[in-house]
């Protein structure tokens, strides 16, 4: 029997309860499903592994990856437990997933103490305007590399 979209998510909202409680991190799960297999799942570690880029998206990922051999996901869909970060929503663009579905929103995650907003008004901002100061160093080096990669014969593009 096929599964519906509110069956992946209720597996996601129950690993994040599980996770959560088990100390891993915050409230936050997600799978990712290729026609009505999970293939992965993961589960905010940013805490327990002293990670700050282990939230249950990009931890989702990295093992769908894995379990597939492929750095594109295209063909599956992500069910996260609230909608995701600027990270994590940019992760799921790069792996090329199909649709994502989410249960809490941003709005939600601000009300609980995880309140994204401001990287979202960052990513806006032009770069001498952001919070974090972001330095150019412009090295003929840099661009050789550059140069070198669009020369490669054997690159792999993605």
């Amino acid at each position: 029997m096929a599964k519906s979209p509110e069956d992946f998510m209720r597996q996601a909202i129950a690993l994040s309860a599980h996770k959560m409680e088990a100390g891993f991190g915050g409230p936050f799960a997600a799978i990712i499903v290729k026609g009505d297999e999970i293939v992965a799942q993961g589960f905010n570690r940013v805490t327990s592994a002293n990670d700050p880029t282990a939230h249950a998206e990009i931890v989702a990922i990295r093992e769908a990856c894995q379990e597939l051999g492929s750095f594109s996901l295209e063909g599956c869909e992500i069910y996260s437990s609230c909608e995701p970060c600027p990270m994590c929503l940019a992760a799921v663009y790069w792996a090329r997933l199909d649709k994502i579905y989410y249960a809490n929103t941003r709005l939600d995650a601000a009300e609980i103490g995880f309140d994204d907003d401001h990287l979202y008004r960052e990513i806006s901002k032009k770069i001498e305007a952001r919070v974090l100061p972001m330095v150019r160093i412009d090295l003929p080096e840099a661009r050789a590399v550059f140069r070198q990669w669009q020369d490669k014969p054997d690159k792999v593009m993605y």
